[in-house]
């Protein structure tokens, strides 16, 4: 997979089309959880429970490509410096791995408590906090609740519906014709260090 990944990240500039469609999906998405967050008056400002050293996996190669148009905007010093941190979470990870321990490491693109690259963070990074819901076909609503700063903050606050579905579809339909027009039908699963080495 990475081989192959290599060889479509070399000519990802020809699929830019697909990034700007991701673009406006992420808008949709931001602006929806804004007024959740607004309605809870729950925002993030750092916390001991940061989110930023969960290992969360993407799933697309929309967000890998729209990392590495994020990551070439970065001046080539912090080019490096990101990149070697991605290579020490990769790592720390495997070695902890290894030991069968849960590893909590910083994302390599957090900054003295800030991402470098907030606008092109991937959609878990996007949606992650605030509870939620998912309408699978022919299932039942699954209800996911908010991160645990959430719950300490907001147990008398009555559920505000934030559905996830419409994203995930839009989300899939184009990453379904993206991975049509790269040649690619693998599954991918990567973390954000990962994506920058």
């Amino acid at each position: 997979m990475f081989i192959l990944l290599k060889k479509v990240k070399a000519q990802y500039n020809k699929y830019s089309v697909f990034l700007d469609r991701l673009k406006v999906i992420y808008e949709a998405m931001d602006q929806k959880y804004k007024e959740a967050a607004d309605y809870y008056g729950f925002h993030c400002q750092g916390c001991h429970d940061n989110c930023c050293l969960t290992r969360f996996y993407h799933y697309t190669l929309l967000e890998y490509f729209y990392i590495l148009e994020g990551y070439n905007t970065l001046r080539p010093g912090r080019q490096i410096e990101t990149r070697n941190r991605a290579l020490e979470v990769c790592r720390k990870t495997d070695e902890a791995d290894e030991k069968g321990i849960k590893a909590r490491l910083m994302c390599p693109l957090n900054f003295d408590d800030m991402c470098i690259l907030y606008s092109y963070r991937p959609m878990i990074c996007r949606l992650h906090g605030i509870p939620h819901e998912l309408q699978r076909e022919g299932q039942n609503v699954i209800h996911s609740p908010g991160c645990d700063v959430f719950t300490e903050q907001n147990r008398e606050k009555s559920y505000f519906r934030f559905d996830r579905t419409p994203f995930y579809i839009k989300m899939a339909e184009l990453e379904n014709k993206l991975k049509c027009a790269a040649g690619i039908n693998q599954k991918l699963k990567m973390t954000v260090a990962q994506m920058l080495i």
